[in-house]
């Protein structure tokens, strides 16, 4: 029996399938920005800094992961 040959994809389209599931994340990091800007303004700053802050970390977090495996497939 021969075992079917599984097929390697390209650089390019390993990194478009990777900008895709992190930009999911950014997705996040936004919403977390923006719930915490509603929450500042509606109830407590220091509450809505703190997700503020978050949002900003997981940003910068996965915009760095980003930029390290683009220059890993280059």
């Amino acid at each position: 029996m021969v075992k079917p040959m599984k097929r390697r994809l390209a650089a390019h389209e390993e990194f478009e399938i990777m900008k895709l599931v992190l930009d999911k994340f950014l997705w996040i990091g936004t919403f977390l920005m923006g719930f915490g800007i509603y929450s500042a303004l509606a109830y407590d700053v220091v509450d809505g800094a703190w997700y503020v802050g978050t949002g900003a970390l997981v940003m910068v977090l996965f915009a760095w992961f980003i930029v390290k495996e683009f220059e890993l497939v280059r």
